[in-house]
């Protein structure tokens, strides 16, 4: 079994009308516009990318070198419509999904799951045997979209994550081995 490449999972992806790019400083103000479109959203995110909030996720976002970050383009116009990322890939092999938002322009269509075709294929190329979502309880969105994937629920972490608004909240694991994908 060949190790996994953390490395490589950094790549520009695209596909019909999805293109991921490997996020950069000139993603952010465009960023910054997309979260703006759906206020209501970021009560249930754990951090907060509206309005003052937004500023302070994004330098802790850039802390972080266990997160792979994607700016999420709709390759049919050039707009930038959201965010995702690969999260802690680790060395035997299993990573996240998530961090992820979408604009409400293209919730609801072929958009997210070709997004998430895209990603969880080249993370399988890229060694990956197991990718995982953690999940707000509360996102019964999220939650629907991921099992429409085929992926295997694993269970419930209770109040284990503080969100921006002091919510103590409970976290849905999803998981999808290399051999369930069916693409």
């Amino acid at each position: 079994m060949d190790s996994p490449d953390k490395a490589a999972l950094s790549a520009v992806l695209e596909l019909g009308s999805v293109r991921l790019e490997p996020f950069a400083e000139r993603h952010l103000e465009p960023l910054r516009a997309a979260c703006a479109e759906d206020p209501d959203i970021w009560e249930i995110y754990p951090v907060n990318l509206l309005g003052e909030g937004f500023d302070a996720a994004m330098a802790r976002f850039h802390q972080l070198d266990s997160w792979v970050r994607f700016a999420v383009i709709d390759a049919r116009c050039g707009k930038l419509v959201g965010c995702t990322n690969y999260i802690n890939p680790d060395p035997w092999g299993v990573v996240e999904i998530g961090g992820t938002y979408l604009a409400p322009g293209v919730r609801g269509s072929d958009f997210n799951r070709t997004k998430k075709k895209l990603m969880i294929e080249h993370a399988f190329a890229c060694g990956y045997h197991k990718i995982e979502w953690r999940v707000d309880t509360r996102n019964k969105r999220s939650m629907a979209a991921v099992l429409k994937l085929g992926v295997k629920e694993e269970g419930v972490l209770r109040q284990n994550r503080v969100t921006w608004t002091g919510y103590r909240r409970d976290t849905a694991i999803f998981g999808l081995l290399r051999d369930e994908w069916a693409g």
